[in-house]
């Protein structure tokens, strides 16, 4: 199953700056991942300031 960020996103990018595949850009209300992109690597997890990003 892909991450997901939750409504916690502040929409600093830092995570679509670690994703090794591309898959995170910005969207209407903050970042989103591409669920068909995910490699469910956990790099932008890992990175987010706020922890808004579940897997």
């Amino acid at each position: 199953m892909a991450y997901t960020i939750t409504d916690g996103c502040v929409s600093c990018g830092a995570c679509a700056a670690e994703c090794p595949v591309g898959a995170i850009s910005e969207g209407a209300e903050h970042y989103e991942i591409d669920a068909d992109a995910c490699l469910d690597c956990g790099a932008c997890a890992a990175t987010c300031p706020t922890g808004a990003i579940e897997g």
